[in-house]
């Protein structure tokens, strides 16, 4: 495959906020975030256009906070803040390449972002602006894979891309607590639900299933992973539909 070429016309990426770490266990490594901005200038250079959905577990997570005894929907509500927090240093890390890059939030902080229109993200991937999508989808219980996927539907990409946190695609069990762990070089949406491969929540598989939404799961910390995938080359996992799969 050719690097230097583009196989997709647009693009949503989702970034965990887990990937953001690096080697530390909390907040954001600036050598991580600028490796992304890099590479995502290399994806506007190559004229396609890309959405990004970023996480915030490397500041809170809902679920862990609920265990604690917190309201989940206060808990998940403090994580569509930390995903705010990880959109405005992505924003400015893309900023800092001369990338033209706008955030919208799916709840109302209008100080820092946009409010979240369908029509005006569109509008901004056309002009070739990269676009971050912030807050998750604004409801509580709904995780930032399935605002991933959502915003990838609503905006007409070509394929969803996502990046993990030192987790090279998609595999029978975790391997980063099973070193017999099997990866799979492609699953179609209905095994990975079968299956219960939870690289994804099921909310978000299904909705990529009924939308036909191919999905590419990488290593963020993979030499050049975002070009390499949007080439075609064939890196990580692909989770496609039956009749797709190959």
């Amino acid at each position: 495959m050719d690097i230097n070429k583009s196989r997709y016309k647009r693009v949503l990426l989702k970034l965990s906020g887990e990937a953001l770490v690096g080697e530390g266990d909390f907040g954001i490594d600036s050598s991580i975030m600028a490796h992304v901005a890099q590479q995502v200038k290399r994806v506007v250079e190559l004229d396609t256009e890309i959405g990004i959905v970023v996480g915030g577990g490397n500041f809170w997570r809902g679920t862990d906070n609920e265990a604690k005894g917190m309201d989940r929907a206060t808990a998940d509500y403090a994580g569509m803040l930390a995903t705010i927090i990880n959109a405005l240093a992505l924003q400015d890390a893309l900023e800092k390449e001369g990338v033209v890059t706008r955030t919208q939030s799916a709840i109302n902080i209008q100080a820092v972002a946009e409010p979240y229109i369908r029509r005006r993200a569109i509008r901004h991937l056309e002009k070739k602006r990269v676009l971050i999508f912030a807050a998750g989808t604004g409801n509580p219980y709904m995780t930032t894979d399935t605002a991933a996927a959502l915003r990838a539907v609503e905006i007409g990409a070509d394929v969803l891309l996502v990046a993990k946190n030192k987790v090279d695609g998609i595999y029978n069990v975790d391997p980063k607590k099973n070193p017999q762990a099997k990866k799979f070089e492609s699953v179609t949406h209905q095994q990975a639900l079968d299956l219960h491969l939870r690289v994804m929540d099921i909310t978000a598989f299904s909705l990529c299933q009924e939308n036909n939404l191919p999905i590419i799961v990488f290593d963020l910390q993979t030499s050049q992973g975002i070009e390499r995938a949007i080439s075609g080359e064939l890196i990580g996992t692909r989770v496609l539909n039956e009749d797709k799969h190959d």
